[in-house]
């Protein structure tokens, strides 16, 4: 996208805030007269950088004050830039966005590993007080890794780790699944090339073999739901090569991922209300295509935590192979690309307060993480414990009615009774996992469903803080023992 302009960046605006492009205009001529004679490494005119990374906001609909601070978002840092003088050009909301992409300076630290960590922990901790920060260093750090070829190589890892372990997963708790999915491919390609490029050229020649195929069946799928009348829009799709990847660590052959090849369905229809649409086409499809039963997941009536909703069936298509098919809404879509940040689309101007209240009401990683930046004042011992309990693969447990809980890997019910609530916790007695009753420390996994037993007179011991796995019990234990 290095062949960017801001004419285009402009349309990109007016599209949806025809009134506010002067502001964004201002915004880019301030960032290129504070950014002049400044280059990138690959020689190109630093200004490229941010305009790329306001175009990415824009593409997501982003609010006027989330665009300038895309432009703006290296001037405290690399110009002479100040705080009067952002807020006094712009505003306070401005600057607040740009101070919190901002590197913390390195006079307060005597290592440069010190500097780090307190760098990451307030990359991390920003979303606590405006997602937007966080959506702004995604699309910063993905201009950066899209011409990561600029830097040496011990750069070049250096960089395709951190977004792999701390980026990656920030995108995922957001739900902006398609920045993710690009930062995991573009991390991958640096850190194992072999891997990457085996991987691709498998990727390609499987797209090659099957295209036909997909094209048939989204055109049978396509008449199905028009003559029904139902608006579709389906986008023939293959798992990223980090997927890919994953699944053959995982100990799975190419033939047997059910996910790597997909069609996403997005249907409406202006007489039957959503999310209703999506269950009329999925019996459409399936009296075509018959379906793999287990491989069913309705993520309509169990979103994910990041708000991602979807109907993932996969069935047997004409040419005998798996085939997954999504099928959701068209703001269903919208979410399942951007997460979060959709809200830009759909509420506009009231966008963040809205982003920021799902954030804080629905989502279990935020309450996590609140937990755990209350509990450890270390910036190293916080970053550590963050990749351990947030960052790792996580696993996804039922209560009996359902409810998704999600904890980290080798969490016990004792971790899940904490993450009920405080009493649920406290008078812990026993715990039934799939209807056998299991000890204490027994070790969670995916979609088991989980009964807690209680009993007043029961309480924690201290033996419980040596296999519990989350910051959340380990505190609560100790506050229930006094120690």
């Amino acid at each position: 996208m290095n062949n960017l302009t801001l004419e285009g960046l402009l349309n990109l605006v007016r599209a949806y805030e025809p009134t506010k492009t002067d502001v964004v205009e201002k915004a880019y001529k301030y960032a290129d007269f504070l950014h002049a004679g400044q280059k990138r490494q690959s020689g190109e005119p630093y200004i490229i950088h941010p305009l790329n990374v306001a175009y990415t906001l824009a593409e997501m609909h982003a609010d006027i004050d989330t665009i300038c601070a895309g432009l703006l978002h290296d001037t405290l840092e690399d110009t002479k830039a100040t705080k009067e003088d952002i807020i006094k050009e712009f505003n306070e909301d401005v600057f607040t966005l740009v101070d919190g992409v901002t590197k913390i300076s390195k006079i307060n630290f005597s290592t440069r590993a010190d500097l780090e960590f307190a760098n990451t922990r307030k990359i991390i901790t920003s979303i606590t007080t405006d997602v937007r920060i966080i959506i702004i260093k995604l699309a910063d750090r993905l201009h950066n890794m899209r011409t990561l070829q600029y830097k040496r190589k011990e750069k070049q890892q250096e960089n395709a780790l951190e977004t792999l372990e701390i980026f990656v997963p920030l995108a995922h708790y957001i739900g902006a699944y398609q920045i993710k999915a690009e930062l995991e491919d573009l991390s991958f390609k640096y850190l194992r090339p072999n891997d990457y490029a085996d991987i691709e050229e498998k990727k390609n020649l499987l797209e090659n073999e099957n295209k036909k195929y997909l094209l048939d069946m989204r055109h049978t799928i396509n008449t199905l739901l028009n003559e029904n009348n139902i608006n579709n829009w389906i986008k023939i799709w293959i798992k990223n090569i980090y997927g890919i990847y994953k699944d053959l660590e995982e100990g799975n052959d190419l033939s047997s991922i059910h996910d790597l090849l997909a069609l996403k369905i997005a249907v409406d229809h202006p007489e039957i209300d959503n999310p209703d649409i999506c269950y009329r086409s999925l019996g459409i499809i399936h009296s075509k295509y018959h379906p793999v039963n287990e491989l069913f997941k309705d993520y309509i009536c169990n979103p994910k935590n990041n708000m991602y909703q979807s109907l993932h069936t996969t069935v047997f298509s004409e040419s005998n192979r798996l085939i997954q098919l999504q099928i959701r809404d068209y703001d269903m879509n919208r979410v399942a690309l951007y997460g979060l940040a959709t809200y830009w689309h759909i509420k506009g101007c009231n966008a963040r307060e809205e982003m920021q209240k799902k954030l804080t009401d629905k989502c279990q990683f935020f309450k996590a993480l609140s937990e755990i930046n209350s509990v450890f004042d270390n910036n190293q011992e916080f970053v550590n414990q963050i990749k351990s309990e947030l960052f790792s693969n996580r696993i996804y447990v039922f209560t009996t009615a359902g409810t998704i809980i999600e904890l980290p890997p080798n969490s016990t019910p004792i971790d899940f009774a904490y993450k009920l609530s405080v009493d649920n916790g406290n008078h812990l007695s026993a715990a039934i996992v799939n209807n056998q009753y299991v000890p204490l420390n027994f070790q969670l996994n995916n979609n088991d469903i989980v009964e807690i037993k209680f009993d007043k007179d029961s309480r924690p011991t201290p033996e419980w803080l040596a296999v519990v796995k989350t910051t959340q019990a380990k505190r609560l234990i100790k506050e229930c023992l006094h120690i």
